[in-house]
């Protein structure tokens, strides 16, 4: 019996291509996991969260909660805002006092301290 190398070729094909894709494939889930850490982390929540987005029912779950809640970031900024009584839209705005103005300097004047001249 003739030994038959295209079943054998056609073989060692498909094992390089599954064992390629599902190395691309684990790199490709552990990079999602990381991005879906960071962003909970700086959202405000748990960073292990981010393993839910797995659970295929759950991630829409995880993500309706995410977009339509109050993020612990922004209640923790709102009630450092309402602690400082400043405006919603930033800090309050800082006018110089009378007296506190002084003219922007001109630029190749040189400045020296008060009292002193410059020398000759």
């Amino acid at each position: 019996m003739p030994y038959d190398t295209t079943t054998t070729a056609a073989g060692a094909y498909l094992a390089g291509v599954l064992l390629v894709s599902l190395v691309a494939g684990l790199i490709g889930l552990i990079f999602a996991i990381i991005i879906y850490w960071r962003i909970f982390s700086k959202a405000g929540y748990s960073g292990a969260r981010s393993l839910l987005m797995l659970i295929p029912v759950v991630n829409l779950i995880i993500i309706i909660m995410f977009a339509f809640s109050e993020w612990p970031i922004q209640r923790e900024l709102n009630q450092l805002r309402m602690m400082s009584g400043s405006r919603p839209g930033g800090f309050q705005p800082q006018y110089p006092q009378p007296g506190q103005y002084q003219p922007p300097v001109q630029y190749g004047q040189p400045q020296y301290p008060s009292g002193q001249y410059p020398p000759q």
